[in-house]
Formats: structure tokens, sequence, C-alpha cells
């Protein structure tokens, strides 16, 4: 089970490439605790995000910080060794609140998930922000705000959580100034030793595919992939005028660094019409049009265009 928290991390990237966009850089933690783990699933595990590239990795059965690919070739980024007792640390606390919110609700035997988001973002432009939130089954349970310092409860269980947590002053102000002062920190550290791949820009290649059953309805298909960073948008048009379809732009990582991203949209059999499909990414000046045409007996797969904006 992966909770609505997982998607926060990715909302740390824009959905929309502007090419006056300030550089953006984040460094996110996204914790999850299982209250019954199955094989293969720790009980608990924690996934560190530069950007959008997974970091290091830490869970309940190694118990050790290890870095991803590819920053497991920098040297002196981070001691690991200290990193893992430090993640250890954290584990403790969080599976005891996962354990206090069941006991709240005297739920012991239930099968329950735990996740938390938390980490800073820096621009170019030298400003900053900060999020620290938890969710319980996939509902918001808890939030800091630094602004007044305090935790703020989102569930009945979570005021018991916030009075714990803010049992002595002296946290809230470690929290304030984790989000404020350490996390900026350590995210600049980071920089200064692997910029270069948060910053490299590939741009997408483009096919396109057309299949259906004669009579039917027909399905477009217009991938985009190998490109980076995460941001890109699509859209079908007909004839020029753009097409509304189904269900939105799917966006996915392609395991080695790169995205790939689709859109289908669905043609009555009837319709002979152009197809184009449109590409825009920040490594692009202009957008990619890639064209799908008819020949007299339906649809036939256009030539890939993805290399030729227009």
């Amino acid at each position: 089970m992966v909770p609505v928290l997982l998607s926060l991390l990715f909302l740390l990237s824009p959905a929309v490439p502007q090419e006056t966009q300030d550089e953006h850089y984040s460094l996110s933690f996204l914790y999850t605790g299982l209250s019954k783990p199955s094989v293969g699933f720790p009980s608990f595990q924690a996934i560190a995000y530069l950007n959008d590239q997974a970091f290091f990795r830490y869970d309940s059965n190694s118990r050790k910080a290890e870095p991803l690919e590819p920053w497991s070739q920098l040297e002196g980024m981070e001691d690991w060794e200290k990193e893992s007792q430090l993640q250890k640390a954290r584990e403790d606390i969080f599976m005891e609140t996962l354990k206090d919110i069941m006991d709240y609700y005297k739920d012991g035997k239930g099968s329950h998930t735990f996740q938390g988001v938390f980490g800073c973002e820096l621009w170019s432009n030298q400003s900053s922000g900060a999020f620290w939130s938890y969710a319980y089954d996939g509902q918001d349970f808890i939030k800091f705000n630094k602004e007044i310092p305090a935790w703020v409860p989102l569930d009945p269980a979570a005021v018991n959580v916030k009075q714990k947590w803010e049992a002595e002053a002296v946290y809230v102000q470690r929290a304030k100034a984790y989000l404020e002062e350490e996390c900026p920190g350590m995210l600049q550290r980071y920089l200064q030793h692997g910029q270069k791949y948060l910053d490299q820009k590939d741009p997408p290649s483009v096919a396109l595919s057309s299949h259906a059953a004669p009579g039917s309805t027909r399905t477009l298909k217009c991938l985009a992939y190998d490109f980076y960073p995460r941001g890109i948008r699509l859209h079908w048009s007909q004839d020029g005028v753009t097409q509304e379809t189904k269900s939105g732009q799917v966006v996915l990582p392609s395991g080695n660094g790169t995205y790939q991203a689709w859109l289908v949209l669905e043609v009555p059999p009837q319709v002979k019409a152009l197809h184009a499909c449109h590409v825009e990414h920040i490594t692009l000046d202009q957008p990619l049009v890639a064209v799908l045409w008819d020949k007299s007996q339906g649809a036939k797969a256009a030539e890939d265009v993805g290399t030729q904006p227009q």
C-alpha cells in the first residue's frame, strides 16, 4: 500500500515546463512504516530524494543507509555510517508513533500504513521553502507549520501525537531549525558534489501508434521517452484543433534516470482526419509536432518526426 504522500514528491517537479522558470532543487525524505509487513516489504523504509532522483535508501532489514546510482559514484558526499545511525533513531520514533496511533484507535491487530514526507527547497533566486507532513492509511494526519511554529493535527489521534511531540518546547524549535537551517545546508552541500546530475537535460524522442479492429474505435497513442527533467506536456490535435482525452497523460520513470510519458486519444471509426501529437519540454525551444495520418481504408502509423520541432 503506497498512499497519497508519494505523489507529493513528484509535485516538487513542475508539471508544465517553463523556459523562464528559476532552477529548483529539493532534498526530501519519504518514510513508510507498515504494521504488518509482508515478504519483501520491510516494516520501515526511508528513501531520500534530490529533486526527483532517489539519492539513498535505508530500511529496517539492512539497517544501512546506502547511496543509489549515480550518487554512489561520488566520494565524500555523506558519512554513511553516521547516516545509518541517524535513520535508525528516526525509525524508532516513527514506528513508536505508528503504535501510538493504533493504540488510540484500539486496533493493535490491524494492517496499517504510516507515512511521512519532509524536506526543503532552494531556487536560483535564493528563495527557499520547506515541508513536513504525515499521513495515516493514506489520509492527512499531522503537519508542521514552521511559522507558528507548531504541529497542526489533522486527525483525532494526532492531538495526542502533537502533545507528545511538543512536551518540550525545544523539540519544536529543533524541527523549525531543521527545516530552515540544517536541511538547506545539507542540500547546498550535496549540490557541491552532484549538481551535474540534477542539471542534466535530455530532450524527448516521440513515437506514435494507432490500432483498431475494422469498424471499431481507433486508439491513438503518443509516447515521449528518454527525457529529463520530468515536467512535460502532451496534447493531441485534429486538423489543428486541440482534442480532449478521456484520461490524462501518464508520466513514469524509465529506470535509466529518464522519464517516459504517453497520452491516448480514442477516435470514432468514421473520423478520417489528420491527427498530431504536440510535445512541450524545457529542453525544446518550441514544441515537437509528430503527425499521424490516414490512408483510404484506415489509420496507419506515421513516421516519427520527434526530432523535427515545428
